[in-house]
């Protein structure tokens, strides 16, 4: 029976397919008849189906191993006695830079998916290797020519000062190892982290699943593969990434939170939070990048119409009182919040934050880590608070009865507290804190203000004109006065900016609501939060749908974004 050419695919080939590079048919007709190594390589090229140089990119890209270009090197200072010249010929590799202590030798291939190669290799020199990728073309030409003959080694391709730059660039929790096996593991998390910081991503996932691994990052909202690394490394990237988040290595069966820290420059670092979980084919981490300069950005950067914004400052000036932030995950609350805090964080304030965890660091503030574990949780904190003579309180999220009741008592008593919860929008988050058991009088003598919000993609500046039916913006929630034909709704276009996607960024929708005495009164009278609504709309009280119409007019972002998020 005729074996099926499908599990003749290699690794490398396997994963050409999955990027789309390769079709599954030219794949399996480059399948080398006689197993010849770099047979399929070659078949690939021969084809005219990829160039040498665009595998090499993409194995580099793909599995995170540096790449070299050979032309640059010169063949007499490479170590040519490192292995023996029939290998180098039979599988086309070329020995780069050799080590004694630790014994490693570092070679140039062009499929590092090829174990079989390698085991031989290792065999016969007793070193273990370090792979970096180079052309076919360019190795099967270097190592025609490649005699036997020993001569003065070439420095090593990854230095030692190399090593040091990349190790100390993840400075916080780092581990001294001598194992510089794991050097290429390092380089490989150290460019993820970078590219995803660079990207402006929130969030980093390594995922480990049966017969693949991947990589992806969250922009702007979006979920995106970068990388799909060799399967085989799942363990060794989650030990790193553990090892420098301060997470124990050896504990695989529970969940862990860790963070840690990537110093770009002598005035840039970046924190992420560092969350591992046991699936069922190994650790999913994933990692939330904390960047605290968005909290610097200033409330002019976060999207508050004028209107908004002024109500906003006018809340945050006064000496006590509560201020809540509301929304889903994601949505920006904790920006917000440290913009507020910023504002407030002068020499004369006292300022002490509850969180779990505290994401941003600011100095000047005065911030605890919940941790329910041992019993601090936010309303032991909270209370610790009340003694520490507090100016300003913030919470990172009310939870339970107990929370809200001190937040309210200490809005009460000459104090300004800042919270968040989970609410869709601002009327219904007075109705929340009523169902929690919160007394109403007690909810409309304290909450001043509260911003209810969502973040949607900001349009590239490639975006483009779009023709939208007039029955479908009457349906979206603009009013006939307003479809007048001054402006013009935009889309999203594409360019090398955006990656195709036409959206750079996001921009903040809000409702900014204030507690004035007649939704107070609808407070305790007992009303709920339509009432609160229809009265807030009385006052001019946008709400999260028609701030985001507002946002369509300003070319800001396109309707469909805005229909998406605020669902309503």
């Amino acid at each position: 029976m005729a074996a099926n050419p499908q599990t003749a695919l290699s690794g490398l080939a396997r994963a050409l397919i999955q990027k789309n590079r390769l079709s599954e048919t030219d794949a399996i007709a480059c399948i080398p008849s006689d197993g010849a190594p770099d047979g399929f390589l070659l078949a690939v090229i021969q084809r005219g189906l990829l160039s040498a140089l665009d595998i090499a990119h993409f194995i580099s890209e793909t599995f995170g191993y540096p790449a070299l270009d050979l032309a640059t090197l010169n063949p007499e200072y490479l170590p040519k006695g490192a292995v023996d010249a029939n290998l180098v010929r039979k599988y086309h590799v070329i020995p780069l830079a050799q080590r004694t202590n630790p014994n490693r030798l570092t070679l140039a291939v062009a499929d590092p998916s090829a174990q079989r190669a390698f085991d031989e290799i290792r065999f016969q020199t007793g070193t273990q290797l370090d792979l970096v990728v180079a052309e076919i073309d360019k190795l099967i030409k270097l190592s025609e020519t490649f005699g036997e003959s020993s001569t003065t080694a070439l420095e090593n391709l990854i230095t030692e000062d190399e090593l040091g730059a990349a190790e100390a660039a993840i400075s916080e929790g780092l581990e001294e190892t001598s194992d510089v096996e794991d050097a290429p593991i390092v380089k490989f998390i150290q460019k993820i982290l970078i590219d995803a910081i660079n990207e402006g991503a929130s969030d980093i996932h390594f995922e480990p699943y049966e017969k693949y691994y991947r990589i992806r990052v969250r922009t702007d909202g979006v979920l995106r593969e970068v990388a799909q690394p060799p399967l085989a490394l799942k363990e060794k990237i989650a030990a790193r990434i553990k090892v420098i988040s301060r997470l124990d290595i050896s504990e695989k069966r529970v969940p862990q939170d860790g963070r840690m820290k990537l110093v770009l420059s002598k005035s840039k670092a970046i924190d992420f939070r560092v969350s591992s979980l046991p699936t069922l084919h190994g650790e999913k981490i994933v990692m939330r990048i904390l960047d605290a300069s968005s909290a610097m950005l200033g409330v002019d950067a976060l999207g508050y119409e004028p209107d908004q914004k002024q109500i906003l400052l006018d809340a945050v000036e006064r000496p006590y009182g509560m201020i809540l932030v509301t929304g889903p995950t994601g949505s920006g609350k904790t920006v917000s919040l440290y913009t507020c805090l910023n504002i407030l964080n002068k020499a004369g304030v006292n300022i002490s934050t509850a969180e779990d965890p505290a994401e941003i660091n600011l100095p000047g503030i005065n911030q605890v880590n919940v941790n329910e574990k041992a019993g601090l949780t936010f309303s032991v904190a909270l209370r610790s608070f009340l003694r520490q003579d507090p100016d300003v309180i913030m919470v990172g999220e009310i939870r339970d009865l107990e929370t809200a009741e001190i937040s309210v008592k200490a809005a009460q008593t000459g104090h300004l507290v800042l919270s968040t919860l989970h609410t869709n929008d601002a009327p219904t988050t007075l109705e929340r804190l009523k169902n929690m058991g919160v007394a109403p009088f007690n909810i409309a003598s304290a909450v001043i203000l509260i911003t209810a919000q969502r973040l949607a993609r900001r349009l590239c500046t490639c975006k483009k004109p779009v023709d939208i039916p007039l029955e479908v913006l009457l349906q979206s929630g603009y009013r006939e006065d307003e479809i007048d034909g001054t402006w013009q709704p935009h889309g999203p276009g594409g360019c090398d900016r955006c990656k195709g996607s036409g959206y750079k960024g996001r921009v903040g929708i809000y409702q900014v609501m204030p507690v004035t005495e007649e939704i107070a009164h609808i407070i305790m009278t007992g009303g709920n939060s339509m009432d609160i609504a229809a009265q807030a709309e009385a006052e001019g009280v946008s709400d999260l749908r028609r701030s985001g119409l507002l946002k369509v007019r300003l070319g800001l972002t396109s309707l469909e974004e805005v229909l998406a998020v605020t669902n309503e």
